[in-house]
């Protein structure tokens, strides 16, 4: 069963900051929020965990293995080296979505992120460690079929991209619609989700359903783990087994799809 431990991280006051006391460079704000991404994905990654920009303003991680100390230490870092400071909401459950909800909630009670008084709120409790197994995270990770050959070296690239981010769109509204999983365009034709338990064959009707809606063939390679970084690794093998297969659905734990 997954026991997804989730993140939420919130710009303080970033609306107004952009704004004050003038309007800032376009430009200039694109490179504070790249680079600020940029410095947690390795402050994450270097502990195992995954972090999605979404709007950059707010991004969400994967922290399964990081403990209070861990975010206070982020927090610590990044109000040392930029102009703007960091809330965080920690939220667990088996289901992403809920874990993802839980963490908002206790961001949210706080104060509005365009409050100027909030500052680097740090609420929600981790996993415990001796509650952590080796089936908290399940990781799909999506890839679309040719699309270099379908798209790429056929369209112009904002055509290509216009294709991508349908299949995207309709790939994170049916995995949060029906499952609870949070899904993360990852550039290129990626795609990672991040999952509850769920089989081969509901993966094969998101991947049906993409393609129905959409026009995007998918395919995708399921890992789990204890971590977000095992698990993804995981399915990224599971993934070049689709490809070497042929097939559009594998796992890298072989019993999970065994009720497939």
């Amino acid at each position: 069963m997954t026991n997804t431990q989730l993140t939420l991280v919130q710009i303080d006051n970033y609306g107004p900051w952009t704004v004050t006391p003038e309007p800032r460079r376009e430009m200039d704000l694109q490179t504070l929020q790249s680079r600020l991404f940029a410095d947690l994905a390795q402050f994450v990654g270097s502990r195992d965990g995954y972090v999605f920009f979404t709007r950059f303003d707010n991004m969400v991680a994967v922290t399964n293995g990081l403990d209070r100390d861990d975010h206070e230490l982020l927090q610590e870092s990044i109000a040392n080296r930029y102009p703007v400071t960091l809330s965080l909401g920690i939220g667990v459950d088996r289901n992403p979505a809920v874990a993802l909800e839980r963490a908002t909630d206790v961001v949210q009670r706080a104060g509005s992120a365009q409050d100027h008084e909030r500052r680097e709120v740090l609420s929600g409790e981790t996993l415990p460690m001796e509650d952590r197994a080796d089936s908290d995270v399940q990781i799909a990770h999506f890839d679309v079929n040719d699309a270099t050959g379908k798209y790429t070296d056929r369209l112009n690239e904002f055509d290509t991209f216009i294709q991508i981010e349908q299949g995207y769109a309709s790939l994170m509204r049916h995995l949060r619609e029906e499952h609870g999983a949070l899904s993360f365009f990852v550039g290129g034709d990626n795609i990672i989700s991040i999952t509850p338990d769920l089989t081969a064959s509901q993966y094969r009707a998101a991947i049906d359903h993409v393609e129905g809606e959409a026009g995007v063939e998918l395919k995708v390679g399921v890992g789990t783990a204890s971590n977000a970084h095992e698990a993804g690794f995981a399915a990224k093998h599971a993934l070049e087994d689709c490809r070497h297969r042929g097939t559009i659905v594998e796992f890298a734990d072989a019993p999970l799809a065994a009720d497939d």
